[in-house]
């Protein structure tokens, strides 16, 4: 999808924010005050046949970016910044199904949060579409992260708890190279205070092009 007609900027521009389960993106996204885009909604379905599996038949893995449809998050990323809405999945983690729709409204903010574990996979295709303002990568103490990411998929009722207990470990003892991963993606790895700033510091409005930017005045002949 383009975001925007040639030659043009984009309406508004998104910060992707990006850590591990449980790292805090939902909670410092609202903490800005901008609309926000959560990415979880665009997970695949539980009957999609593309799904990535677990090793020795223990399941989906859904911490792999396969288990999410990144196309159709761009496209939804495109729309917002170049008519500042969009209607997008209702995503049910429980079910791991698609429940319903939801409209997302910029209501006139020139930037957005999209967060999500798979946001950085994201980086390079927004960057090139000319949407991207900056990727963030919340990393902080394994085990903190662990409890947290417990907690809230407990009460959420999320997954089993023999199945969170066994994702978890998993995840605690991989954070890591998760942060790492992300990084290497084009994400920059900060705690949620650093991110903020990133973010309150970004200019509000895409920069106009330099002067060398544009075409060279023809010259008109005596």
């Amino acid at each position: 999808m383009s975001s925007s007609l040639p030659g043009t900027l984009p309406a508004a521009r998104v910060i992707l924010l990006t850590g591990p389960s449980g790292s805090g993106k939902s909670s410092l996204a609202a903490r800005t005050g901008l609309p926000v885009l959560h990415l979880d909604d665009f997970y695949k379905e539980h009957d999609d046949p593309t799904l990535p599996q677990l090793p020795h038949g223990a399941g989906t893995d859904w911490d792999s970016a396969l288990s999410w449809d990144a196309d159709a998050a761009v496209a939804a990323i495109g729309t917002l910044c170049a008519t500042g809405s969009a209607s997008v999945p209702e995503y049910d983690i429980a079910s791991s199904s698609i429940t319903g729709e939801i409209h997302v409204e910029l209501t006139g903010s020139p930037v957005f949060v999209a967060e999500g574990i798979f946001a950085a996979d994201i980086t390079d295709r927004c960057r090139d579409l000319g949407l991207l303002a900056d990727t963030l990568c919340l990393r902080g103490r394994p085990a903190v992260t662990a409890w947290r990411r417990f907690r809230r998929d407990l009460a959420e009722g999320r997954k089993s708890v023999t199945v969170l207990v066994r994702r978890g470990w998993r995840l605690m003892r991989g954070e890591r190279a998760i942060v790492a991963r992300q990084t290497a993606l084009g994400a920059y790895p900060c705690g949620q205070d650093e991110a903020l700033r990133r973010i309150t510091a970004l200019p509000r409005r895409p920069s106009a092009p330099r002067r060398s930017d544009r075409p060279a005045d023809i010259p008109v002949d005596a």
